[in-house]
């Protein structure tokens, strides 16, 4: 909303002193968004002068004319004008030299076209009050000669560029902006819409058959309009410096009053009606040509204003090319409309039709406006353009029941921390014009141009506000005792801080997907995670399903990176999936419920449960939680990591290494160790994975993810680097009641054992290491494979695991004979569970 102070001044009794941006201020604290106040730089001396003798120069290749104007000095000023549309004896504007128009263009006396110039006579948009650039500004005949034109025309204004946040939708006219100046500086204010309205009997026929779309509607009639008539400068620079266009005299009418009082107007040509105008929705294979000259196919739900031959205009939005105003319009009704803001906002969304117009019916605006600006309307009808006005007016009404709130008058000090008396509370809530009633509570009837006021945290806002922000003081906040993160919470930090400090970097994706991702991710037809809930109203048509894994949101962000050059990545996130259905017990853990697999029946579909609304105006009750809670799908939170390129970097010091399943599953130990947790690595098929190159990770006896190598073919669906690397773990499988504790620190030497063990080839390492710790006992400070060998010297079908065992006693020095021991134990385990046997 652009609001010139000179237009706010007219209704607001501001001091003199008060320039835009002290007003920008006040309006600021008081709530409004001022993003940027424009000064006009403008300085003088301009002054009317009446033009006296016109000598044409025909020797150029334009028209050009060397002019003498009468500007109250002694003698003529001499100017060149190139303009045809002024002749000997009108009053223009004439720039002297030395002054500067807007834009910072300076004018002084210059020879040209073999004449001097002393200055530029003007027109609207070099003076920054139009945008008319056809011909000269000519002023009234009888302006008298010499007058000081920054002032007579208002050359120098500043204007207010307001954004208004769709709760304030009375802020979208000068009205609303000028009670909002007057409160702010507590001076009277004068309401453009306060006019004695005694019209009876109907103007034009008139009905509302959806009263639900539109509340009221009023119509009123003009005759003997000159549609010749121009409209008034004044009124064309205010609808310039409020951002609008002018076009005729009835158009720039209803812009005019829209701007002012915030009420939308449309002006029909009365000779183009057929029979009584009536506000309905649209039917079947009706359509409308709109003012932009689109072909518009209207819908059932459209709300439009028509007659008796179909479609006027698309109600609240635009009007119709048929019945425009025209050069020839010498009758015009008027009409005024209250809408339901929900069916307009609807309305212009469905056909991409925003206007001025429908940016106000869409935020409300004020119920009694539709009389009173109607009837603004024709009488600026009357004394601009000659009309008369036909008496008695069309009202259609649909009784509304007023808004009544009642509210503690301590609520807004409760609200703000500060002490509000009630004399503070009742005064507030009149200047925003409600009605205040009662002791404690207090009960409010909002006023009709503040629909936004619905409940009495609207109310406490009010009061805030016009008190002031700036006084509530900055206390820092007292945190209830025993209150924190959750244990999970802090499992789900530390999970991030140790794979940060591991070299990974999280990445944030939006958790929609596309039914092609499961084809790119390999998914067999039955695998569960392609059952996906669909959204009812998806931002995006292409992603309509919310995701049942995090790894396709991940592959896509390491796809972009590595269009950016960015090739080698090591990328993790942490969020949650979306499972249709619940699961309890043992299958929660199982592959074949929360982490997919084979076993249920794919379905794609929006989740039915019914998510009951409860109001905001109280928290909700452990019950309500509860219900809440169980119309949801089941949202496992998940941690993935992704590896692709170079784990280390090559350079001057060597050949780097390429990253790969090691460090998937490595990435997946350091999570489940943050819980306490040593996982179990076991050799597995599973989608997305390569079948010889994945692992299922198993914390005790429950399975928690997977990690390994991807598939080719999803690598290649990505285009991601071969041998890309990835894991998946479900966070709520692991223990977040663990706290980690420092490792003790023993002051004793360590005892190094070397065994190699020859098994079958189709023995994971895995299990070996797993025998040898079980057997190994709690001497046993550390294992690590340190080679594997597979040739002639130990047969074929056979491999050769060489580990380096470590042990340790915490109050001891430990005898070569207990190291031996310990080590001969583990051996033996790993014979007995892995056939195992010492190599030679």
């Amino acid at each position: 909303m652009r609001a010139p102070l000179s237009w706010l001044r007219e209704y607001a009794a501001l001091p003199a002193e008060v320039t835009g941006r002290d007003l920008a201020a006040k309006l600021i604290a008081a709530g409004l968004e001022v993003e940027t106040v424009e000064t006009a730089d403008i300085t003088g001396p301009i002054t009317t002068g009446r033009v006296l003798a016109i000598e044409e120069l025909t020797e150029f290749k334009k028209p050009i004319r060397w002019c003498q104007v009468d500007v109250g000095n002694p003698e003529p000023q001499n100017l060149i004008c190139g303009a045809r549309n002024f002749a000997v004896g009108d009053v223009v504007v004439v720039v002297m030299p030395g002054a500067v128009l807007p834009g910072g263009f300076a004018v002084g006396a210059r020879k040209t076209y073999g004449k001097l110039s002393e200055g530029m006579i003007c027109s609207l948009r070099e003076l920054g009050i139009g945008d008319d650039h056809d011909g000269i500004l000519i002023l009234p005949g009888d302006t008298a000669v010499g007058l000081e034109a920054i002032e007579l025309l208002g050359l120098r204004d500043d204007v207010l560029d307001i954004a208004v946040t769709p709760d304030r939708g009375y802020c979208l006219s000068i009205r609303g902006v000028a009670r909002e100046a007057a409160t702010a500086y507590g001076v009277a204010f004068r309401d453009p819409a306060e006019i004695e309205v005694a019209d009876e009997g109907a103007s034009y026929p008139g009905a509302v058959a959806d009263p639900a779309g539109c509340d009221r509607l009023v119509l009123r009639r003009v005759r003997g309009f000159d549609p010749a008539a121009p409209s008034p400068l004044w009124m064309r620079t205010r609808l310039h410096r409020a951002g609008m266009r002018p076009v005729s005299l009835a158009v720039d009418v209803t812009n005019y009053l829209m701007l002012e009082l915030g009420q939308p107007l449309h002006a029909f040509d009365a000779a183009r009606l057929t029979g009584t105008i009536t506000v309905r929705r649209a039917r079947e294979g009706e359509g409308l040509e709109t003012l932009d000259h689109v072909k518009r196919t209207l819908d059932a739900e459209d709300l439009l204003i028509t007659d008796e031959a179909g479609p006027l205009s698309i109600a609240g939005a635009m009007g119709g090319l048929h019945s425009e105003i025209g050069d020839a319009s010498t009758e015009v009704v008027i009409e005024a409309a209250h809408f339901d803001p929900v069916a307009i906002a609807r309305t212009v969304r469905r056909h991409r039709l925003h206007s001025e117009a429908s940016y106000r019916f869409e935020r409300g605006v004020d119920r009694e406006l539709p009389l009173r600006a109607s009837l603004r309307a024709v009488r600026m009808l009357a004394e601009l353009g000659g009309a008369e006005v036909v008496p008695g007016a069309t009202v259609v009404d649909a009784p509304v029941e007023p808004v009544t709130i009642t509210i503690p008058v301590s609520h807004p000090s409760r609200v703000a921390g500060v002490e509000y008396s009630r004399e503070t509370v009742v005064r507030r809530l009149e200047q925003v014009g409600c009605t205040v009633e009662g002791d404690d509570p207090l009960t409010v009837t909002p006023a009709s141009w503040r629909p936004d006021l619905t409940d009495p945290n609207d109310l406490a806002e009010e009061v805030i506000r016009l008190e002031g922000y700036d006084a509530i003081p900055e206390r820092a906040p007292r945190p209830a005792a025993g209150r924190g993160l959750t244990p999970r919470q802090r499992l789900r930090r530390r999970v991030g801080r140790v794979l940060a400090a591991t070299g990974h970097t999280e990445a944030l994706s939006y958790p929609f997907v596309a039914e092609k991702d499961w084809d790119s991710l390999q998914l067999p037809a039955d695998d569960a995670r392609r059952r996906a809930l669909r959204l009812a109203n998806p931002l995006s048509e292409d992603e309509p399903l919310l995701r049942t894994t995090l790894l396709p949101g991940l592959l896509r962000t390491a796809a972009r990176n590595l269009g950016r050059g960015q090739s080698d990545l090591a990328l993790f996130e942490i969020g949650v999936v979306f499972r249709p259905g619940r699961t309890t017990g043992a299958k929660r853990g199982s592959a074949e419920s929360d982490l997919g697999g084979p076993g249920v029946a794919p379905r794609t579909g929006t989740h039915t449960g019914a998510v009951p609304v409860y109001p905001v105006d109280r928290a909700p009750t452990a019950e309500q939680i509860a219900a809440i809670d169980a119309a949801l799908p089941h949202q496992p939170q998940r941690v993935a990591v992704l590896v692709a390129g170079e784990a280390e970097r090559s350079g001057w010091w060597g050949k780097g290494r390429a990253g790969g399943w090691q460090d998937a599953i490595q990435a997946a130990r350091a999570i489940a160790a943050e819980a306490g947790t040593e996982l179990r690595v076991v050799a597995d098929r599973h989608a997305p994975w390569h079948p010889g190159r994945c692992a299922a990770l198993y914390a005790g006896g429950v399975l928690v993810g997977h990690a390994g190598e991807l598939h080719p073919r999803v690598l290649q669906a990505y285009g991601l680097p071969p041998r890309s690397a990835a894991a998946e773990l479900e966070l709520d499988h692991l223990d977040a009641t663990h706290s980690p504790v420092a490792p003790h620190v023993s002051t004793y030497p360590v005892a190094t054992q070397d065994v190699a063990l020859v098994v079958d080839a189709a023995v994971p390492a895995a299990e070996v290491e797993s025998a040898l710790r079980e057997g190994a006992g709690e001497l046993l400070e550390s294992l690590r494979l340190f080679d594997v060998y597979t040739g002639d010297q130990v047969g074929e079908g056979r491999k050769s695991l060489a580990y380096a065992l470590r042990f340790r006693a915490a109050d001891r020095t430990l005898k070569a004979e207990e190291a031996t021991a310990a080590r001969d134990a583990a051996v033996a385990r790993a014979a007995e569970l892995t056939g195992a046997a010492l190599r030679g």
